[in-house]
């Protein structure tokens, strides 16, 4: 990435300073320093280190198998699922990209810089870069993607969540001005107050950049992308294929430290979400590498001789309370009393181990993660279940039946199992629904009682914003307390970590007292793949990117 401002941004000097005070983790340093246009390599050079030595040799061509569910593709910005931006990658490609270590690079930007405060941002088109029908991608494009994800109107669009700052909330489209052209080159970015989570967002899967031509019914057969690969083919629930696009030229062979698109072929392959048919496909050659891998499957992958990458991260697994859906006329969970009755019948500990086999550290029902910088520990939630039955009789929900839905996969299934099992425990009636994912994602934001899984973001308050902020896409607690809103907007706003923490505590504090989600562990993350793979690594939003793939030479 191009350094465009002669100095340092003054912040980053400042997170330095928090790093080396054990405030900020390396990694979390990386995307903070580096959202606002400092280089990965100079800010290694901040903490007095030199930047990452290259992976090993590539080789050029050759065919890679991953284990990955195949979805249905859809218009990227209602993407809700990482499976979908890994497919999709191969041809659409992002402005920026946020590495396995935490640092952000360019990709379609070759570099911006940020004004001291963070209120305007100032993006810096990579050039050289074109569309595969040949157009050129310049100023324009990226003035039309920002619009394109700035559409509240637009159900699911949960990058309008990412873009807030740039939003009119009366017109729920990009304010006037916020977004400027400045040459052809050059795009301008007028925030109404400081935003830290901006650049960020725009590295989140859903922000794949489309054509202005795009039409998400055609997108498949048209692959129309700056991105090295094609889509030759997808069958939801089987396979789907990327192929080299020989007729078009890559940016990214010229561009200094991009590189890659060695493979010829990429196919992600559906083994469906049992382990033990991902482990037989590797015993059979089928694959060379897993999306992901879970409990006791690492085991077997590493007696077979596969070798393994693992992160420690802010994803997790989050068993959460719609507030608004109904079931037979009635909305089981409007009343914080059967939400803080269910809550307090789970020890989280218990599901950690039981559900995630003890690989990860346990949750406080709150979704900040001790490695976001922000993260202010308030202690550990309120484990009552002697309390339970007498609180759901307060609600008046004493003899109701509950209903606690979960993905059909492996630790999903069994930390809805081990929560489910807990509340029963505490005198409450409780059913199991275990559905496949073909019919889970269907529905996943409008359950009454469900557990979905939410990747790592870098920032706390990225996840709060998308997860929980009243009205956005992704709400599926159909959360909405107008304290909370103002609370994390003030948070937002604050580059200083401990200012922000102390923001974060009132946040977390307001947020569990009023039993939003049950949210028992934060996920370490593992992916197996066989010897000679390289850029295979597991990233902390397990995402896969295509042209970093080869088979070493």
């Amino acid at each position: 990435m191009t350094q465009f401002n002669s100095a340092l941004h003054p912040a980053a000097l400042m997170y330095a300073e928090e790093e080396r005070a054990g405030k900020l983790s390396r990694r979390e340093f990386m995307t903070r320093a580096t959202a606002l246009g400092v280089t990965a390599t100079a800010a290694y050079g901040l903490l007095g280190l030199k930047a990452p030595a290259a992976a090993a040799t590539a080789a050029q061509g050759g065919t890679m198998r991953i284990q990955q569910n195949v979805v249905a593709m859809k218009d990227p910005r209602t993407f809700d699922w990482s499976y979908l931006g890994n497919v999709a990658r191969g041809w659409l490609e992002y402005l920026v990209e946020v590495n396995s270590d935490g640092s952000m690079r360019g990709m379609l930007l070759e570099g911006w810089e940020a004004n001291d405060d963070a209120s305007q941002y100032t993006l810096h088109v990579r050039p050289g870069v074109t569309w595969n029908n040949g157009e050129a991608f310049n100023a324009d494009n990226v003035v039309w993607i920002l619009n394109y994800w700035c559409d509240k109107a637009v159900e699911g669009n949960s990058m309008a969540g990412r873009m807030s700052s740039l939003i009119d909330a009366e017109t729920g489209k990009a304010r006037d001005r916020a977004i400027v052209k400045l040459d052809d080159m050059t795009v301008q970015l007028n925030l109404p107050a400081s935003d830290i989570t901006v650049m960020v967002g725009m590295a989140d899967y859903p922000a794949a950049v489309v054509h202005p031509s795009h039409n998400p019914e055609t997108m498949v057969a048209d692959s129309l992308g700056t991105g090295p690969y094609r889509l030759e083919s997808l069958e939801v629930g089987v396979k789907a294929v990327l192929v080299r696009n020989e007729g078009h030229t890559w940016w990214g062979h010229s561009a200094e430290g991009i590189g890659g698109a060695y493979l010829d072929r990429i196919e992600f392959i559906d083994y469906g979400t049992d382990p033990a048919a991902w482990m037989a496909a590797i015993e059979s050659d089928e694959v060379d590498m897993l999306y992901e891998n879970v409990g006791e499957f690492l085991d077997i992958a590493s007696a077979i001789g596969w070798e393994q990458s693992d992160v420690t991260t802010g994803a997790t697994l989050v068993f959460r309370f719609n507030q608004k859906t109904e079931v037979d006329g009635v909305a089981p969970y409007a009343d914080v009393r059967v939400r803080q009755a269910l809550s307090q019948a789970v020890n989280n500990g218990v599901v950690l181990e039981l559900g995630y086999s003890g690989r990860g550290t346990e949750a406080d029902n709150h979704h900040v993660a001790p490695v976001h910088p922000e993260y202010a520990d308030i202690g550990r939630p309120t484990f009552d279940p002697s309390g339970t039955k007498a609180l759901l009789d307060e609600a008046g929900m004493g003899d109701y039946e509950f209903e606690l839905i979960t993905l059909d996969d492996d630790f999903n299934r069994n930390s809805g199992d081990a929560v489910a099992a807990q509340i029963r425990d505490a005198g409450a009636n409780i059913k199991r629904t275990i559905m496949p994912g073909s019919t889970f994602w269907n529905d996943w934001d409008k359950f009454p009682f469900s557990a979905t899984e939410w990747n790592h973001r870098p920032l706390g308050v990225q996840v709060l914003a998308l997860a929980y902020r009243s009205g956005e896409a992704w709400n599926e607690a159909a959360y909405s307390n107008p304290e909370f809103d103002t609370l994390l907007a003030k948070a937002m706003s604050l580059a200083d970590a401990d200012a922000r923490r102390e923001v974060m505590a009132e946040i977390e504090t307001l947020f569990r007292n009023d039993a939003v989600i049950i949210q028992p562990f934060w996920r370490k993350l593992y992916r197996n793949f066989r010897p000679g793979v390289v850029g295979a690594g597991m990233h902390p939003s397990f995402e896969i990117h295509a042209y970093k793939l080869a088979f070493s030479a």
